[in-house]
């Protein structure tokens, strides 16, 4: 049985988008078309309702290769108990409003179990306050926690 990855938004968009100039984003855009290529088979890939809604605004031909990029995943099922985990999340977080989806692709991952949630967003999901926060929670109620990382750091060298 394949190891289970939440691919989160910030992963599909880096994948798809133009490279950038901006020489960080450029070496993120590469290690992720890398791992994508070379590594993404290994996992059973999954995504919620949320990744499509993110990735369909926009231009209609980039938010089109977004959705070809991904069309092959698993959609999890929201839920209740989901909807919850996420707003505690949100408020333990101290998220701004505009960050609420962050929450939720959190909330996701951990209540469906799921073994790797891979991102870029280094912000609000994969830091180590972000982690351990959650992993307080998580523990609280019993839920395994995924281990939040980017594309880099699940990359076979």
């Amino acid at each position: 049985m394949k190891p289970t990855v939440y691919i989160e938004t910030s992963v599909i968009s880096y994948l798809t988008s133009r490279p950038s100039r901006d020489l960080i984003v450029a070496a993120h855009q590469q290690i992720t078309a890398e791992w994508w290529e070379k590594d993404l088979h290994k996992f059973e890939c999954l995504i919620c309702q949320a990744v499509l809604d993110e990735i369909s605004k926009g231009d209609p031909s980039v938010a089109k290769r977004r959705q070809e990029a991904i069309r092959e995943f698993t959609l999890l099922e929201f839920t209740s108990d989901v909807g919850r985990l996420a707003d505690d999340y949100f408020k333990a977080l101290q998220l701004p409003e505009s960050a609420k989806p962050d929450a939720l692709h959190l909330a996701m991952a951990a209540w469906h179990g799921v073994d790797y949630l891979v991102t870029w967003n280094c912000r609000h999901i994969a830091n180590g306050r972000v982690e351990r926060l959650i992993r307080g929670i998580n523990n609280n109620r019993g839920i395994q926690t995924p281990v939040i990382c980017t594309p880099e750091e699940l990359q076979e060298y």
